[in-house]
């Protein structure tokens, strides 16, 4: 055998050797073998990613947790009265000044601008750590964060992925730049309970989201790496350690991509963020105030499911330091007197308040009772209560306004005579009605004016049947009290019905604005997102009472303020109206007064600390004896007016009248002048005889402990008798003056 075909030989052994030791299943995985396999793989994800992004849309809406936000109820000034629900309130980009954005960038995201919307190194990366059981990791492109946080959930799984950068690169082909990063920014959690930015500045600086410095913005952006641990005030050494890093990072990185000025960044101080405040919940009047504006929307078609699904930002007519002055007011001269530990009844003693601006109509302090959390009932809207003596001036405003006249023709003003003996039996009522004044009082003949000043039951009850009565009750409708709740009896003319400070203070609002009807309202502005705003009722009405006749009723009422059970308030400052009432039992007691500025209501209710709750006397409240309007009531009006008022003290009263005590008197009568007049003859209406036996018992104190049946009929009015002693007067206790002068006998 020659050399060559030894070496053909050796070869041919060396080939069989290789195909031998190869064998079995190595013989199937050639280089070529592989590099089909490869691009065949590849060849089929591309058909399956194509696939994909055929079938997967962009979601019509974000999901449940995306779109919740919290409900942001405002003070007047704009300021953050509560939240409620969902703590996130959405801000367009335009809130979000342009260097805090970047840091957002910087910290997330650097080319995020010029970005196709996802990372596909960094997802690939996230995809396989996901496969390995890694948990949660990053790589993901603010694009993928925003579809994750507003479209999709935090599940970690592959398919979840793959729906993520499918809809990525969608949402960046439909979503401008700025619109993918507000997006982002405003479904992010920061920790604390806070999602989205603007919650997020709240809760860590105590401003609103353009009022963010860069170092702030900088802070907020480190913190969505590790919410829980970069929280300054709970985290570690080590965790404070990386968010500084964090913090110093993004800012370089703002440097790098020309965002900050290096030598603005050298002098930047790591911003060190507030320590958690307790959530401001329904705490207190908070509470009161939130529901009652949840109830006006209501009344404008929006449903308790629209509100409770967030996204709400609802301004109030309240004024932070008129609310803040009102309840100071409560505690001042309430509150802090009572002792329910040493007596009983100071437990039951429960107070309500509405404070109104006239020329608005809005609500600007309300005190709803002792915290909603507490007591849940809302004193200042509840109209369980009678508002007594306050219901007065209504019948004079009809009288006036009907230009009505006593029995015997003589037309009622201010200046008319009645008899004000207590226990007078009204004349002209098909319903026997003889109601007693106020510590069994006999006034004799006096003018209304006068009768107003000491809540003279006797007269107002006459006044009322010669008015007539169903005129009065729709008066008081037109007023915007519940005419439909009131019965045209007697008795009403005593207050016997029930009311709300809201209402009296719409009332005594509508006098101040000069007959020009006024319905309190509490929300001023009220809107959805981007939504149109809700379109709210003006509380400013029309004309329910000629000008003269209201400003006469203004008149009268200054009486009672400067020489009559109002006293308490009297202030020689500014112009007050006002009056007192106190109810049957003494289960109530109220001051509504007002100024040219300002309109409040104040009521203090007897209700049982013990469930059920139902209505009791005050009498004893704070140690005295019983509780009328002239004193706790008109104490807290005078505190909170005075504060509230502030720099607006000198306004006096525009009256379109010549009658009144709030008119200067006309010119004193000559003597020849006063001989020659003769002395007035009480009419039928004054009724100068005695009443007679059966309807004048003797004397008893109207604040006795229990008035013989025969003299207490239920507030229905349902019985022919009188009401109790102590009915519908108001005013403080004789010992105390009531603005009268005890030499004189009071």
């Amino acid at each position: 055998m020659g050399r060559a075909e030894a070496r053909r030989a050796q070869k041919r052994g060396r080939r069989r050797a290789k195909a031998k030791k190869r064998g079995g299943i190595g013989r199937f995985f050639t280089f070529k073998k592989l590099l089909g396999a490869f691009f065949t793989l590849c060849l089929l994800g591309i058909v399956g990613f194509i696939g994909l992004y055929l079938f997967i849309d962009v979601p019509a809406s974000a999901n449940g947790q995306a779109a919740a936000q919290s409900n942001v109820y405002k003070y007047a000034d704009g300021s953050v009265l509560a939240r409620t629900g969902f703590n996130r309130e959405s801000v367009p980009i335009s809130d979000i000044p342009k260097d805090v954005q970047h840091t957002f960038v910087a910290a997330e995201n650097k080319t995020f601008y010029k970005d196709s919307g996802i990372d596909l190194k960094g997802t690939t990366r996230g995809i396989l750590n996901t496969l390995r059981g890694q948990g949660k990791q990053g790589g993901s492109t603010i694009t993928q964060q925003f579809v994750k946080n507003y479209y999709l959930t935090q599940e970690q799984t592959v398919s979840r992925k793959l729906k993520e950068i499918v809809i990525s690169l969608k949402v960046d082909q439909k979503l401008s730049k700025n619109e993918i990063l507000a997006g982002y920014i405003n479904t992010s959690y920061y920790g604390r309970g806070a999602y989205g930015i603007e919650a997020a500045a709240q809760a860590y600086y105590g401003v609103h989201t353009r009022d963010l410095t860069v170092e702030q913005g900088a802070y907020l952006a480190s913190l969505l790496q590790a919410p829980s641990q970069y929280d300054w005030a709970v985290a570690t050494d080590a965790g404070r350690k990386r968010v500084q890093d964090r913090w110093n990072y993004t800012l370089d990185n703002m440097v790098e991509m020309h965002w900050l000025d290096a030598g603005k960044r050298q002098g930047m101080k790591f911003p060190v963020p507030d320590d958690p405040k307790p959530s401001s919940g329904l705490k207190g009047q908070k509470g009161y105030l939130v529901k009652l504006a949840d109830q006006e929307l209501n009344k404008q078609g929006i449903t308790d499911e629209q509100i409770a699904a967030g996204g709400w930002t609802i301004t109030l007519g309240v004024e932070k330091k008129r609310q803040q002055a009102l309840e100071s007011a409560v505690k001042q001269e309430l509150t802090s007197k009572l002792d329910p530990k040493a007596r009983d009844v100071d437990a039951d003693a429960q107070a309500g308040a509405v404070s109104v601006d006239p020329k608005t109509g809005h609500v600007v302090a309300l005190y709803g009772g002792k915290g909603y959390l507490e007591h849940y009932v809302n004193n200042a809207t509840r109209d369980d209560y009678q508002p007594a003596s306050t219901f007065k001036p209504l019948i004079l405003a009809t009288a006036l306004e009907k230009n009505s006249t006593t029995q015997d023709g003589t037309p009622i003003t201010p200046n008319t005579i009645y008899d004000g003996t207590s226990r007078r039996p009204v004349k002209g009522s098909a319903i026997g009605f003889a109601p007693p004044n106020e510590d069994e009082e006999d006034y004799g003949p006096i003018s209304v004016q006068t009768a107003m000043n000491n809540s003279v039951n006797s007269v107002f009850a006459q006044m009322g049947v010669d008015v007539g009565l169903e005129k009065v009750r729709q008066t008081a409708g037109q007023l915007g009290m519940d005419a439909e709740k009131m019965s045209a009896r007697p008795a009403m003319t005593l207050g016997s019905m029930g009311a709300s400070p809201m209402q009296m203070a719409g009332v005594y609002a509508t006098l101040d604005n000069h007959g020009k009807k006024i319905t309190p309202q509490l929300v001023t502005h009220a809107q959805r997102g981007e939504e149109d705003p809700v379109e709210l009722p003006d509380p400013i009405g029309g004309q329910v009472l000629n000008r003269t006749t209201a400003d006469t009723v203004t008149s009268v009422l200054t009486g009672v303020v400067k020489d009559g059970t109002g006293t308490a308030v009297r202030n020689t400052d500014y112009d007050i109206a006002g009056k007192t009432g106190t109810s049957d039992d003494n289960k109530s007691a109220w001051f509504v007064g007002y100024t040219p500025r300002l309109v409040t209501a104040v009521g203090l209710f007897g209700e049982d600390a013990n469930p059920p709750h139902p209505q009791v006397t005050l009498k004893g409240a704070g140690g005295g004896g019983r509780v009328n309007g002239g004193g706790y009531p008109a104490e807290i009006w005078a505190a909170y007016t005075q504060n509230a008022l502030g720099g607006e003290r000198t306004a006096r009263f525009d009256l379109d009248t010549d009658m009144g005590a709030g008119v200067a008197p006309p010119p004193s009568p000559t003597p020849t002048e006063t001989e020659e007049s003769e002395s007035p003859s009480p009419s039928p209406s004054e009724s100068s005889e005695s009443p007679s036996p059966s309807a004048s018992p003797s004397p008893s104190e109207s604040d006795s402990e229990s008035p013989s049946p025969s003299a207490s009929p239920s507030p229905s009015e349902s019985s022919d008798f009188p009401l109790p002693g102590d009915s519908g007067e108001d005013g403080t206790d004789k010992d105390n003056g009531n603005g009268r002068h005890p030499m004189f006998g009071g």
